[in-house]
């Protein structure tokens, strides 16, 4: 099981990107998109680098609005593997 990070931990890493903000025992960001397709297209790609990590987000999708929640329930929390996984959907879309 991966390791809980501490709050502090968790709060520095979202300071310094874009968007992601901390939500009780979460990561959460908010992605924009052009349409309700783009959307979907975006939805796609992350289902494919979850399964790559074998780590799976909480998704929402709202027309031209995915919200995208990381955490590590087995944890209880935010580990390491939820800070690697925001990193490559940040990398894989130009809606930073």
């Amino acid at each position: 099981m991966a390791s809980r990070l501490s709050p502090d931990e968790v709060a520095g890493w979202a300071d310094a990107r874009r968007g992601w903000k901390v939500r009780e025992n979460a990561i959460r960001k908010r992605f924009a998109f052009a349409s309700f397709r783009a959307s979907i297209v975006f939805v796609n790609r992350v289902a494919t680098l979850a399964d790559e990590h074998d780590h799976h987000p909480d998704i929402d999708v709202r027309y031209d609005k995915v919200y995208v929640t990381l955490s590590t329930h087995d944890s209880g929390g935010v580990t390491q593997k939820d800070l690697n996984l925001a990193e490559r959907i940040d990398f894989s879309t130009s809606a930073r």
